[in-house]
């Protein structure tokens, strides 16, 4: 049953994040921020990117910092599944060499992405959380990586690593309380 719920978070991801990646930005300081979302928020390098990401999930609200992780954790798995779909379409309309290794490093880099995301949601699953920050660092690296081998991929590489730092700080709070 949580599988079929995961299921359903992250169908629900792709198309909310989908219009906070097409909508135009809000001021986050309209939105009504728990203290909770601050603390994270606060641990990033773009505030009003993580506050308007995780208030693109309604349980936000009212999350604890566990639903909280799988909000982040969700929120990095969609970017990071629809950027290797993106990835895998590009490569096939590939017409240059150095576009084709750059778009196969790509696709490498967000298969190691993804994996680390679904073994998050794994630790997550179990409340096994000391692993939690090197898988969300290792997700991040990915997209840094992707991002000099095939610079034309740049706004979503840079997504992941501002969803990356939101998994990052959320899990922070894990492991040292």
């Amino acid at each position: 049953m949580l599988n079929f719920h995961r299921l359903l978070s992250i169908l629900s991801f792709i198309f909310i994040f989908s219009l906070i990646s097409q909508a135009d930005h809000h001021d986050s300081a309209t939105i009504n921020t728990t203290k909770l979302v601050v603390q994270v928020c606060n641990q990033t390098s773009n505030y009003t990117f993580c506050v308007e990401a995780l208030y693109t999930d309604p349980r936000t609200p009212d999350a604890d910092r566990y639903s909280l992780a799988y909000v982040s954790f969700g929120l990095a798995y969609v970017n990071a599944t629809t950027t290797q779909d993106r990835i895998t379409k590009l490569l096939k309309n590939a017409t240059t060499v150095h576009d084709r290794d750059g778009l196969q490093t790509c696709q490498s880099d967000y298969k190691k992405a993804i994996n680390a995301l679904q073994s998050a949601f794994n630790d997550l699953d179990s409340e096994t959380f000391f692993t939690l920050p090197g898988l969300a660092d290792d997700t991040a690296k990915a997209a840094a990586h992707c991002q000099t081998h095939y610079p034309p991929l740049t706004s979503k590489t840079k997504e992941l690593n501002h969803l990356s730092e939101i998994c990052i700080a959320i899990s922070k709070s894990f492991v040292t309380t």
